[in-house]
């Protein structure tokens, strides 16, 4: 199963938001132990909203799964000092600053490198650690803008529009994870870990690949054109008598089979819509002329007659009509997990496999600060250590639930008596 096969690995993640949190959770949900390393304020996820689940951020519940928490102050030297030790037992540090910030604090790859020659170190930031905008702050529309994708999205003539859900963040966090399990794969052969530069703008780039591909082949920007593909036709969402339905008919057999099942011989015919490259270039009226026989019957009825003739369809479903689907219920997907506080949390989970291996986290995300004692005891510090940091404030407890470890965590990581380096033995 892939939910164990990071099991041995050490996490630090000092990620926040959407992008870090997301590779943090998918190295989790594969058995990683996953520290998050919050602020004693918390993180930023945790005050964006709405919604909400009583006062917790659903956006952070959402990407913070299966870690466990640990809050300090790393404005103050000590907790500077502390977090090291753990940088040098970890397999893997993820963080999302911009690019500087680690260096001053003390803990950028450099210097976890001196003591930690194994370590994968991945930062995150919007447009990457070297170019003209390395210091330049960026959220996911701000990328979708600056790399040209919102100038690709909507209907002719509409204004510029935004995918609502945060692709460029998710596609990022994905990426990063793809990333860090090839370098921890280098290190298991050769001992030595690298530095890991992902940015949003890439990432967001990468997404693009056809878009760019095209651009470059022809010259031409590319136009908007709603829920069509703009390389096939007919290949988009048409009008129905009581919704709409998405249709790919642009394979030659299957064309010929759409016109024979609309009854319309004089489309199959008209020279026109002869090729998939003619029905491109004549996009405007043969949807048109679809969309006037689409209109004659529902949705339901057409599903049926074009299944039945092995043409690609869907209705246009809504959130609420794909979490009732039978599909969606058999696809194991879903996933729920009690949070103290928000109480029973719905989200997709780590679908990575089929639904009969598919497992439910182990824990929700963390209380802010949850582990912070019992993480620093698993990294090496000593009891004396630890309370000399909370004391001072450089650590903080559990503030909401008002103290430690409530839930059972993660197996203590044992560190390896040759170094942080992954071992095959």
């Amino acid at each position: 199963m892939l939910r164990d096969t990071l099991q041995d690995i050490r996490v630090i993640d000092f990620s926040h938001v959407v992008a870090g949190p997301v590779c943090g959770m998918m190295l989790a949900d594969m058995g990683a132990d996953v520290v998050k390393v919050e602020s004693p304020d918390g993180e930023l996820g945790r005050a964006i909203g709405p919604p909400w689940l009583n006062g917790e951020s659903v956006a952070f519940l959402s990407v913070n799964r299966n870690k466990r928490g640990l809050a300090v102050d790393l404005r103050q030297q000590g907790a500077r000092d502390a977090v090291m030790k753990m940088a040098a037992r970890a397999h893997v540090i993820v963080e999302s600053f911009r690019p500087g910030v680690m260096e001053r604090l003390g803990l950028d790859y450099a210097a976890v490198a001196k003591l930690n020659p194994g370590v994968v170190y991945c930062s995150i930031s919007a447009y990457g650690q070297s170019g003209a905008q390395r210091h330049m702050p960026g959220v996911d529309g701000v990328i979708q803008a600056v790399t040209g994708l919102m100038s690709t999205l909507g209907t002719a003539g509409s204004p510029p529009s935004k995918v609502p859900v945060p692709i460029a963040d998710m596609a990022t966090g994905y990426l990063a994870t793809i990333g860090i399990l090839a370098a921890l794969r280098k290190a298991e052969r050769t001992g030595q870990g690298q530095h890991i530069d992902i940015s949003l703008y890439n990432a967001t780039l990468m997404l693009q690949q056809l878009g760019l591909a095209f651009f470059f082949a022809s010259g031409d920007e590319p136009q908007k054109t709603g829920s069509a593909a703009p390389y096939a036709s007919p290949n988009e969402a048409f009008p129905t008598l009581d919704g709409w339905i998405m249709v790919a008919a642009y394979q030659p057999e299957r064309w010929r089979r759409l016109c024979e099942l609309l009854r319309r011989p004089d489309l199959f015919e008209d020279p026109r819509f002869a090729s998939n490259a003619q029905r491109v270039d004549n996009r405007a009226v043969l949807n048109e002329l679809l969309s006037e026989s689409f209109r004659m019957q529902s949705t339901p009825s057409w599903m049926e007659q074009l299944e039945a003739v092995d043409i690609l369809c869907a209705p246009i479903a809504s959130y609420s009509e794909v979490t009732r689907s039978l599909q969606y219920c058999q696809s194991g997907v879903e996933t729920s997990i009690v949070h103290p506080v928000a109480g029973l949390v719905r989200m997709p989970g780590f679908a990575l496999g089929d639904a009969q291996t598919i497992s439910a986290p182990h824990m929700p995300p963390p209380m802010l600060g949850e582990h912070s004692t019992r993480i620093l005891s698993d990294y090496g510090l000593t009891a004396d250590e630890i309370a000399a940091l909370v004391s001072r404030g450089a650590v903080s407890q559990a503030a909401a639930m008002g103290c430690d470890d409530l839930r059972t965590p993660f197996p203590s990581p044992q560190p390896s008596a040759s170094g942080p380096a992954i071992r095959n033995d």
